[in-house]
Order: C-alpha cells, then sequence, then structure tokens
C-alpha cells in the first residue's frame, strides 16, 4: 500500500528526490496520498540490500577476508527451522555472495563474527557481543542511526532486542532490525563514493526577497562528510565489484533490468519477509515481503545514488516480482535522459 524512492548525489548529499505514495482507505473507498516524509520517518526490514555492509563488516572484524570461500548449504540448527538461501548454491566466494545474494554466506560470515561454530544438527552458540559489531559498522554507513538530513522528526528505525543466535543471522540479511529509504540511500552513497558518509541536505542555499528576480544569497550550504568508513579502500571496492555483478553478472539478481544499460549501473536487490496490519485485505494473512534496491550509476564514477522501497509488495514469496527494479530502473533512466537534454540545450 505504498512505495518510496529517494535519490541522492553521493558525491556531496544533496537530496535530488524524497518521494512517496501510500494508499488510504477512505469512507470505504482507496485513495493516493502523497507521503513523501515516509522516506525518513517510517522504517522497514530491508532484506539482502543490506549486505554490503555485512560483507564490509566481516572483512573489517577480521571475521573474514576478501576471497573467503563458504558452502551455501541448508543449515540445520537444533531447535530452529532449516535456513537456507533461494537455492542451494555450494562452494561460493563473496563476490558470487552478492551477485546471487546467498543468504548462507551472510549467515556464515554472522557465525564467524559471533565466534561460533556451525555443526549441522547442533545448536549454535554465539558471542552476542556481535550484535553490537554489527551495529557498530552498520552506523557508519547511516543504517539505524540519524542520517542528519535537515529535517525535522527523523526516524532511526527499530532496533531489535532479543539476542539468540537466529535473530543475529536474520540480521546478516536484513531481517530484524529496521531502515528508512533515506538511510538505505545513504549507506548506498557511502559504498558509491569510496566510503564517506555524507549528510543529506535539501537545502542548497538561502537567499534574499526580491521583486526582482532572485536575491542575493545570504547562506550557502556546503557539503559535509559525517564520518569516513573504519575500512580499507580494497574491502570497499571488492563490494563495489560485487554490486556491479548483481547488475551485470550472468547471474546477479537485477541483470533483467540493468544489464548492458549506457549509464554503467552498480547495486543490491533485496527481499524480506514483513507483517502487514494495513487497510488491504490480503489473501494469504498478514505475513507478506518486502522488496528493496539500492543502486548508483555510473560504477566507476558515481553521480547518483538511489534507494527504492516498496514495503509488503507482494503475499507469496513464489508470486514475487521486481517492481522494485522496475521503478529503479525507470527513474535512473529519466535521470540521465534528463541529463543529457540538459547538455544538449547547452
Amino acid at each position: 500500500d505504498r512505495a518510496f524512492v529517494v535519490m541522492m548525489d553521493p558525491r556531496n548529499g544533496e537530496v535530488l528526490t524524497m518521494a512517496g505514495k501510500q494508499i488510504k482507505q477512505v469512507d470505504g473507498k482507496y485513495k493516493i496520498d502523497d507521503y513523501a516524509l515516509g522516506t525518513m520517518t517510517s522504517s522497514y526490514n530491508m532484506g539482502s540490500a543490506v549486505k554490503g555492509a555485512t560483507l564490509l563488516t566481516g572483512y573489517q572484524t577480521g571475521a573474514i577476508k576478501i576471497g573467503n570461500i563458504f558452502t551455501d548449504e541448508v543449515l540445520n540448527i537444533k531447535g530452529s527451522p532449516p535456513k537456507k538461501s533461494v537455492s542451494v548454491m555450494g562452494p561460493i566466494n563473496d563476490l558470487t555472495a552478492l551477485e546471487r545474494s546467498s543468504n548462507v554466506y551472510m549467515f556464515k560470515t554472522a557465525i564467524a563474527i559471533g565466534k561460533g561454530k556451525y555443526i549441522s544438527g547442533h545448536s549454535l552458540p554465539l558471542d552476542y557481543s556481535a550484535f553490537d559489531k554489527f551495529r557498530y559498522y552498520f552506523s557508519e554507513f547511516g543504517l539505524g542511526v540519524k542520517t542528519g538530513i535537515d529535517l525535522p522528526n527523523e526516524a532511526t528505525g527499530y532496533v531489535g532486542t532479543k539476542r539468540q543466535s537466529g535473530f543475529l543471522l536474520d540480521f546478516a540479511i536484513g531481517q530484524y532490525d529496521t531502515y528508512t529509504p533515506l538511510q538505505m540511500a545513504q549507506y548506498v552513497s557511502t559504498i558509491a563514493n569510496g566510503g564517506y558518509r555524507m549528510k543529506p541536505q535539501v537545502v542548497k542555499e538561502v537567499r534574499k526577497p526580491s521583486k526582482k528576480g532572485i536575491g542575493a544569497v545570504v547562506e550557502s550550504v556546503n557539503p559535509e562528510v559525517m564520518n569516513r568508513l573504519d575500512m580499507t579502500e580494497s574491502e570497499i571496492k571488492r563490494v563495489q565489484q560485487g554490486f556491479k555483478l548483481v547488475m551485470n553478472g550472468a547471474q546477479g539478481t537485477a541483470r533483467a533490468n540493468f544489464a548492458n544499460k549506457s549509464y554503467n549501473p552498480a547495486g543490491k536487490t533485496g527481499t524480506a519477509q514483513a507483517f502487514y496490519d494495513g487497510p488491504i485485505k490480503s489473501r494469504t494473512g498478514a505475513y507478506t515481503y518486502n522488496t528493496t534496491l539500492v543502486a548508483y550509476a555510473p560504477a566507476d564514477h558515481p553521480e547518483v545514488a538511489i534507494s527504492v522501497v516498496v514495503p509488503w509488495a507482494y503475499e507469496n514469496y513464489n508470486d514475487r516480482y521486481s517492481i522494485t527494479n522496475d521503478i529503479g530502473e525507470a527513474a535512473l533512466d529519466k535521470y540521465f535522459e534528463l541529463k543529457k537534454k540538459q547538455e544538449d540545450n547547452n
């Protein structure tokens, strides 16, 4: 019943778009309202779109190294339902884990951060300080903290309070804490620009009122770096490489929409199971799925970053479709179309 798009310039934090729509029920009828503020005041489970932050946390904590191979398999943990990826992938490295969106690679990264050892059929004791490590490094991207945008009433999202092994694994694939669409845009911008978390800014300058034309500049708003990722250039470039494969790789999860685009995008898709209690009647009950996309372009010299979030996009996992990929493709296509028109006019 809602959808969001946030578009930023990752080089300086300028907000290009904060768009949101929401369906409401009024007098027994549905109507579509503007919900742009929902991009910063509402939060959701974002799913696999956060896996770039998970890998970088793994690198930084020393739990994994660039190129580590894990076997993507069905995990059978005592007392828990089986945990797995969409398909069993066998031995894969970190790049393939991003390209094909392996849940199990991220689970095993979380287990390594929690200093645990997975044995099929056994329980999985972990060091639960891993939750604090994850949240510290995720906050460096703007996930779970205020982005610093120059608007009031920004939300930071829900922080899960239970510390259990299963929830740590869920955290690693974006299915425990919740984040806002704006936080997701700041997160992908930070990866795009090489590790600088830029303050999102709506205001560029303040001018004096004038009866004739545009008034003189009173104040200019300069770009502001909130923090630099505590990660190496090679680690960030590794995730950037994986994000390119998501869009252009032979098995990339966004390949259908973005392969061979002239603007050379990179990004990450996501799906998360969620709970719906809104006005639209559900066929299958309250459990639904969120779908997300974060992206930037051009991959080698990013000038635009985007997050697309459609909570409760579908009810049955087998009915899933790429609505966020479609929206993201349309938005990026339009951005570069307008850019070309502007250049041609100049």
